[in-house]
């Protein structure tokens, strides 16, 4: 019976976070906060960009890729994570099958969070650079394909990683993180895992080399474009709109990396996990506060809405 619990075992033990029990609560209602506050924010965002004609720009509609990744990643990472924090280790299972769903929808935020940053400072680059064009260039028709590029691109880089992950067989059944993701599950085999390591390494290398080469390449055009141009209003749209942007992805960069760096050093594991959880949490707050408040057009619309609010209740 042991043989079959620990070899090719369908429930897993997810080792979570290691919380003393004075601070469990006060961790457990902060994370609820932030993950209701991620939900609320986020769908809000996307309301009012459906609601608001003015926001039906390809600008905005490509923005709302962001708060939907961010909600699917959190959704799938903070519920297991706030359940964890309040059961002993013992009780903390997982069914290898939802183990992989999680790990696919981890890494789809993460991969995914790349490659809409991407197709945004595309879009950036032709509204500053190619102003006359722009209407002509991104017309809805290619913000659907870039969309389409985004989310494709990265369900076969995923489905790949995943996929040669799950070939694996299994001889361990504890997965040293607070959730799911691919290095934990292929470190449940006992099998060589080398194929996994050079695709892992491949896929990463690929996808930052495409994401820190399409930002290096679109920033230093805006930036030559800025530097020639007479025109305070383009270079205050250009520094308002791409400070933004850069932001954004340096936040995700960093908290990304330090979370692969720190994959390699098992001494630092409650680092790792801290880092993991931020690498989801702060993103998904920070994106809609920093547009929302970046968006002239939002702000003229949530005003208004308050303001109507106002003259009913009155």
């Amino acid at each position: 019976m042991m043989e079959n619990y620990t070899f090719n075992s369908y429930m897993l033990r997810i080792e979570g976070l290691n919380v003393e029990e004075a601070s469990m609560y006060p961790v457990f209602f902060l994370l609820l906060f932030v993950y209701l506050f991620i939900l609320v924010a986020n769908i809000g965002i996307v309301a009012l960009i459906i609601l608001d004609k003015s926001l039906h720009q390809p600008m905005y509609l490509l923005f709302c890729n962001l708060p939907f990744n961010d909600i699917l990643g959190n959704s799938v990472m903070l519920p297991r994570v706030l359940m964890d924090i309040v059961q002993p280790p013992a009780e903390r299972l997982i069914s290898y099958y939802e183990c992989v769903v999680q790990a696919f929808c981890s890494h789809m935020f993460g991969t995914t969070s790349h490659t809409v940053l991407m197709i945004m400072a595309f879009d950036r680059y032709v509204a500053i650079c190619n102003p006359l064009r722009y209407s002509v260039i991104m017309t809805n028709r290619m913000v659907m394909k870039l969309t389409v590029s985004a989310w494709g691109s990265a369900l076969v880089l995923v489905g790949i990683l995943l996929g040669l992950t799950v070939r694996l067989s299994r001889c361990r059944t504890l997965i040293t993180n607070p959730f799911c993701d691919n290095a934990s599950l292929f470190k449940l085999s006992c099998e060589s895992v080398v194929i996994n390591n050079i695709y892992g390494l491949t896929f990463t290398v690929l996808l930052l080399t495409a994401s820190i080469g399409s930002i290096i390449v679109t920033y230093s055009r805006i930036t030559v474009v800025c530097l020639t141009s007479n025109s305070k209003s383009l270079n205050s749209k250009a520094l308002k709109t791409c400070s933004t942007h850069l932001f954004v992805y340096m936040i995700m960069f960093v908290f990304g990396k330090m979370n692969i760096a720190l994959h390699r050093f098992p001494e630092y594991s409650e680092y790792r996990k801290v880092c993991l959880i931020l690498f989801h949490i702060i993103p998904g707050s920070l994106n809609p506060i920093i547009y929302g408040v970046q968006s002239k057009e939002m702000k003229r619309f949530l005003s208004k809405l308050l303001h109507s609010r106002k003259v009913l209740s009155a």
